[in-house]
């Protein structure tokens, strides 16, 4: 028994009328059995550390100065630097195995960061909440078969399950279409032949939290602006002051007659205005030119679309709303009114503060652009997308289209150059030799990055975040590859 439990057996022993002198010599017995526990201890701490002091005298360990010899492999003397100090991007390059930290992992899984190897997660709403970004907005350039509409379609999916919606105001090709099904939205198919209908002059969604008044204004003005454009994307060039009022008298008696005004009466009215609204006779031969233009869109070649009521309606509440355009590829004008109306469309749920966060995609934006009218609408969406709570994604196959919209100098070429610089996220795959230097002077890229771009592999993308670069290998599920497969047909 050891010592201290002794100890602890006497005390539990001791009985409870103990004469004062047996008392005291039990205490001192005790005290005596407590130092010789105490001693036996230390001795057995002692008897430790010796043994271990002779097991490490009898191990062989190499001198402070590295192995004699030839065989050394080292230097007899200590390593020793110089304390330096420098900034961040200088010894970025003096050290060059040091990874990027990555932007975290709030948001999206997109791929892996081909460069730390970690996994790389994207987000512009979370990013702009951490202050990385200050535009929402992204640029997508990539040749054919490079994958960039795969990671454009990976962005938008994965993230509905957040609660963020899809817009695709515009869809030439109508890749969208079977995306938007599989989500639970909707693709609206437009074209001739078909019994789908679009009235731009409809009220569109109501936000809730407009009065009559304000919602009255809202309509007069985007009903307004909505026949101005379209009347100048079909004349190509801008309307007259004459125009606008020919425009301006014959909606007011189309709205005034009817509870939902459609195009064909704007246009009768515009070509044989009421004797009252044209007193002198002048006002007919003033809107000749813009009655004629906006007849198109009734009784021409871009009849059959515009002519009636609207037989499809845009619901802001379904995850994925797209405009199928693939009927009308052919037509690059009709293209261009039939997104005009869509964006009049999506403007009015922008406005609802309850809308949510969207992403709103411009698919093949090189044909988008071409039209004024078109370009200053995206232009003005670009601008307010912090307030409206989007995010603009702007595809096309290189940067140097850009260079296609307008003549140098114009204002046309000003609004194209303003997409690219109010999008903070620049998302560049694989671009021909020939184009490099064009996306390196546009986006700023550095001369290893100039270099990296022909050499990029499908999927493998260099994402510009502001100043800071990745290049990022794109990853799909075997259901998404399935879902966002372009090149069935070439198979």
């Amino acid at each position: 028994m050891e010592p201290q439990e002794r100890v602890h057996a006497a005390y539990l022993a001791r009985p409870a009328k103990q004469r004062r002198r047996d008392r005291k010599t039990q205490d001192k017995a005790i005290k005596v059995a407590l130092a010789d526990g105490r001693r036996a201890r230390r001795a057995r701490v002692r008897a430790d550390l010796e043994a271990a002091r002779r097991e490490r005298a009898l191990a062989a360990y190499l001198p402070a100065a590295g192995q004699p010899g030839p065989a050394q492999l080292r230097t007899a003397g200590r390593l020793r630097l110089p304390r330096h100090q420098d900034t961040t991007a200088t010894l970025g390059g003096a050290y060059p195995f040091l990874a990027e930290g990555g932007l975290g992992a709030d948001g999206v899984f997109v791929g892996s960061d081909m460069f730390g190897g970690a996994s790389f997660v994207y987000d512009p709403w979370v990013l702009y909440q951490k202050g990385v970004i200050t535009a929402p907005n992204i640029v997508l350039a990539g040749i054919v078969g490079s994958g960039k509409s795969s990671l454009a379609k990976s962005l938008y999916t994965r993230s509905i399950p957040f609660g963020r919606r899809v817009y695709v105001p515009g869809d030439p090709k109508g890749e969208h279409t079977a995306v938007a099904e599989a989500v639970g939205g909707k693709a609206i198919q437009l074209g001739h032949g078909r019994p789908t209908r679009l009235n731009p002059l409809d009220e569109g969604y109501r936000p809730a939290h407009l009065s009559d008044a304000e919602w009255g204004a809202q309509v007069a003005s985007r009903r307004r602006d909505l026949i101005g454009a379209l009347a100048e994307t079909v004349l190509d060039r801008a309307m007259t002051p004459l125009e606008h009022t020919a425009i301006d008298v014959a909606l007011s008696r189309a709205v005034a007659s009817s509870s939902v005004p459609v195009l064909p009466a704007v246009v009768g009215r515009v070509l044989a205005p009421e004797g009252a609204d044209d007193p002198d006779g002048r006002l007919a031969e003033d809107g000749r030119q813009v009655g004629h233009a906006l007849r198109r869109l009734v009784a021409g070649d871009l009849a059959g679309l515009f002519d009636g009521p609207s037989t499809v309606r845009f619901d802001p509440n379904l995850p994925m709303v797209s405009l199928d355009l693939s009927a009308v590829a052919e037509n690059s004008t009709l293209i261009s009114v039939l997104m005009t109306c869509s964006s009049a469309w999506m403007e009015s749920a922008l406005l609802d503060p309850k809308g949510g966060q969207r992403w709103v995609v411009y698919d093949e934006a090189w044909r988008l652009m071409s039209h004024p009218a078109l370009l200053r609408r995206m232009d003005a969406q670009w601008r307010l997308a912090r307030h409206y709570g989007i995010a603009n994604m702007l595809i096309f196959h290189k940067l140097t289209d850009l260079d296609n919209v307008g003549d140098q100098g114009t204002a046309m070429r000003a609004l194209a150059s303003s997409l690219l610089a109010n999008a903070e996220t620049r998302i560049v795959y694989r671009q021909e030799s020939d184009q490099t230097t064009q996306a390196a002077e546009a986006l700023g890229l550095t001369g290893a990055e100039k270099k990296l771009l022909p050499t990029l592999g499908a999927g493998q993308g260099l994402w510009r975040i502001k100043d800071r670069s990745f290049v990022v290998q794109h990853q799909l599920h075997p259901d998404e590859l399935a879902l966002f497969d372009t090149t069935a047909r070439m198979r």
